[in-house]
């Protein structure tokens, strides 16, 4: 009994149900709810670019060769584009084989209710998205000043400063967590208060299709990645459940974030690769809002009766290969880049994204756990592929272990232990490649 109360897993969960519950029975009550889940989101946004820049400025500076830096990032951004490219591939397939938007009545449409959408995908550009994008230019920052320490020769002095600021930040952060139940309540109160549980009715198969969709991507596409590292996706999912279930309550992949570069260290992947592949995979690896533009633009050609050719598919698909890259720097992301898509294609009326404002945010939350696994899984097959990856550890910790024993221990790529494992673990290192 006690482990259960000491569990944040049964809390977070708890939190999720009582929610709903408030958010079907009193919705008036539960959307006010929405200033603590907010709050929650905000306050672990604070801790996101310091983990950041702590995490890649220690990481490459412990390198040595900043080749290493070059090729994991340009292996990082080959795997964006490849599995993403899979993901629209396989969204557009499922929407024609489903057929999600036959049937759909158009009478209740209203325009105006998108007009702010529009407005901002017309205004939209990459050079806005960087400027912006905060994360991005920390990350840029942190590889920057991380090069620089990697040449210096008394660097050790700062490395130990910046060693202790870490060991702070991720103290701080984890006291923040145990108020997760808090921010999970007030996410779904918010949610089914607001919209209710009545608006999934008329469109329950499209969100059947996104949620369907995204589970066989999770399990076969991102769980043969897995298998190839030597890691099953159920072990993996287990593991970071914690971090599931905040995203969940939340919609937000942001309030997993810093748990999850914490949890990837642990298992055993090295922490120049945790610094690099998470944070660029936030704003270039978005598996899961990947699909949903695509099952949401073919959803509204099929209820306008559009009929595509294959030379509009092809361009549909070659559009949101770029756009949903800035889905993440953008403010109401997903609608602002499937607005920008259709105003592109100029065949499918954009009025039609006024079907998806009440479900938006029940996909939402697929869509952010689909971002958030796949982020996890992109580090795990880097880290594997630089031979960064120390199975020892990950199989244990993976298997419920929280010491690491001794021949763990002892291995040179041993991970960095951020918590419950021995602080005597040394970080693991990229090695060389002659």
């Amino acid at each position: 009994m006690k482990k259960l109360i000491t569990n944040l897993t049964f809390w977070v969960l708890t939190a999720i149900v009582a929610g709903a519950l408030l958010g079907h029975f009193a919705p008036a009550t539960a959307v006010e709810m929405d200033v603590l889940g907010k709050s929650f989101i905000n306050v672990v946004k604070l801790f996101i670019n310091p983990i950041i820049f702590l995490t890649i400025t220690l990481g490459i500076s412990s390198m040595g060769d900043l080749k290493k830096v070059g090729r994991v990032g340009g292996k990082a951004l080959l795997y964006f584009e490849i599995v993403t490219t899979l993901a629209l591939i396989i969204g557009v397939g499922v929407a024609h084989v489903i057929q999600p938007g036959a049937g759909v009545t158009t009478s209740n449409l209203n325009g105006q209710a998108v007009g702010q959408y529009t407005k901002q995908a017309g205004s939209f550009s990459w050079l806005q998205f960087l400027a912006d994008n905060l994360t991005l230019q920390v990350l840029l920052v942190s590889i920057v000043l991380g090069m620089l320490l990697s040449r210096y020769s008394g660097r050790q002095v700062i490395i130990d400063k910046l060693n202790v600021a870490s060991k702070y930040v991720f103290k701080g952060l984890h006291f923040v967590m145990v108020f997760a139940p808090i921010g999970a309540f007030g996410g779904m109160a918010y949610t089914i208060g607001k919209y209710g549980v009545a608006t999934l009715i008329p469109l329950a198969k499209l969100m059947a299709t996104v949620y369907i969709t995204m589970a066989l991507f999770v399990f076969i596409v991102l769980g043969a990645i897995l298998r190839y590292c030597g890691i099953r996706m159920l072990s993996f999912l287990n593991y970071i459940k914690e971090e599931l279930l905040i995203v969940l309550g939340t919609s937000s992949s942001e309030a997993g974030l810093p748990g999850l570069m914490e949890k990837l260290e642990r298992m055993g992947c090295a922490k120049p690769v945790v610094g690099l592949v998470v944070p660029a995979g936030y704003s270039f690896n978005l598996d899961g809002t990947t699909i949903y533009l695509s099952l949401a633009t073919i959803f509204l050609a099929q209820v306008f009766g559009v009929e595509l050719t294959v030379g509009q598919m092809l361009t549909i698909i070659g559009i949101l290969m770029v756009t949903s890259k800035g889905a993440a720097g953008v403010t109401g992301s997903g609608f602002v880049v499937l607005a920008s898509t259709l105003t592109a294609v100029k065949v499918i009326p954009v009025e039609g994204l006024a079907l998806l404002l009440g479900v938006d945010r029940f996909m939402s939350e697929a869509r952010s756990i689909t971002n958030f696994i796949g982020n996890g899984v992109a580090t795990i097959f880097l880290s594997h592929n630089e031979g960064a990856l120390n199975h020892a550890q990950a199989a244990l910790v993976l298997s419920g272990n929280t010491t690491v024993s001794a021949s763990a221990e002892s291995m040179p790529d041993s991970a960095t232990s951020v918590s419950n494992l021995p602080v005597e673990a040394e970080p693991a290192k990229i090695p060389t490649r002659k």
